[in-house]
């Protein structure tokens, strides 16, 4: 009789941690869903506000922020998920899709080289955040060297690499800022 409630104790909690495990997911789901479209949103502001510079293509990166969050506050897996997600997302709804291949190039190198850095723990958040959007810029301007079979667009490296650096500073300063005063 008591092998039976010891039994029943072990369905009853493994149920439970179950049903836990599944809360747990579904609020994963839900909440890379709602950076998604919060990633998505700050794409389309940027796209409104034009900023003219000799270099086209050049912006702050609003939707790095979200980025940079999900990086710090959940796995590597969903913060691919979400970037890439919006990527597809916000040039389907908002962009032009000749640029998709760009952004993806340019996303995949920024999520790689941030993930690294966190990993070895030698820079803080801003640091991360600037060579994310260095290395954001080189995976594009990779891209546009093999697409346009032209290796003097390297020469816009120098002002990509001044322009990531400003721009990294400042969603890394944002993103510092965001993550002591919200709760994810």
């Amino acid at each position: 009789m008591e092998d039976e409630k010891r039994q029943s104790t072990v369905k009853d909690a493994h149920g439970q941690k179950n049903n836990q495990s599944q809360l747990n997911n579904n609020h994963k789901i839900a909440l890379c869903g709602v950076l998604i479209a919060l990633a998505m949103i700050l794409s389309y502001l940027e796209s409104l506000v034009p900023i003219h510079m000799a270099v086209p293509g050049v912006k702050l990166g609003l939707a790095n922020l979200v980025t940079i969050i999900a990086l710090q506050k959940l796995d590597l897996k969903s913060t691919v998920v979400i970037s890439v997600g919006r990527i597809i997302l916000s040039n389907v709804l908002f962009g032009n899709m000749a640029v998709l291949l760009y952004s993806l190039a340019g996303a995949a190198c920024s999520i790689l080289i941030m993930t690294a850095l966190k990993k070895c723990r030698v820079f803080g958040l801003v640091g991360i955040s600037v060579a994310g959007a260095v290395f954001h810029n080189l995976g594009q301007i990779l891209v546009a060297v093999c697409v346009m079979e032209n290796v003097r667009i390297f020469y816009y490296m120098f002002i990509l690499l001044i322009t990531g650096t400003v721009a990294g500073v400042a969603i890394g300063l944002l993103a510092s800022f965001l993550l002591k005063n919200i709760r994810i």
